[in-house]
């Protein structure tokens, strides 16, 4: 919320207080949350379906292979990756000079079409910062190439 303080016969906008601002916001409007202010962000996916499988590339560089959880329950894939990282530094004495912290995680679920994919088959690999996972269709979910009849 801008105020607008008159000098002079000239208006001009004033820099909101963080009072103003604490008081006027409507906290309960997620629209006006970023979560990226609070180190939160939700990886790109990309998915891709062939004939055989489906194929989720997922944007997550600066992770380890070790960071991530691909499990599937009930034809529902998710995955879901934790990260913590800390940083002391203490003077002679022991005594904390420097403490710092960071936590990051996310989640992601993906409905799988009941009886279609095989999922004791589905795989996952860490490269160049991105999460690749390939779901297998079942036999039943792959377009089969047309047959051709001879006419006699």
């Amino acid at each position: 919320m801008k105020s607008l303080v008159k000098s002079n016969g000239t208006l001009f906008p004033t820099i909101p207080s963080l009072f103003d601002d604490f008081f006027t916001r409507d906290w309960l409007d997620s629209s006006l949350v970023n979560w990226r202010d609070f180190g939160a962000t939700l990886p790109a996916v990309n998915i891709r379906e062939t004939n055989d499988d489906f194929r989720i590339e997922v944007a997550a560089p600066g992770m380890k292979r070790s960071d991530f959880k691909v499990e599937l329950d009930n034809n529902v894939l998710t995955i879901s990756s934790q990260r913590e990282e800390k940083s002391e530094q203490k003077d002679s004495e022991g005594n904390y000079t420097r403490r710092e912290f960071s936590y990051q995680s996310f989640q992601r679920s993906f409905t799988l079409p009941e009886n279609k994919v095989l999922g004791d088959k589905i795989s996952a690999r860490y490269e160049d910062g991105i999460l690749h996972v390939v779901v297998p269709k079942a036999e039943n979910a792959k377009v089969k190439p047309p047959k051709q009849i001879s006419v006699a």
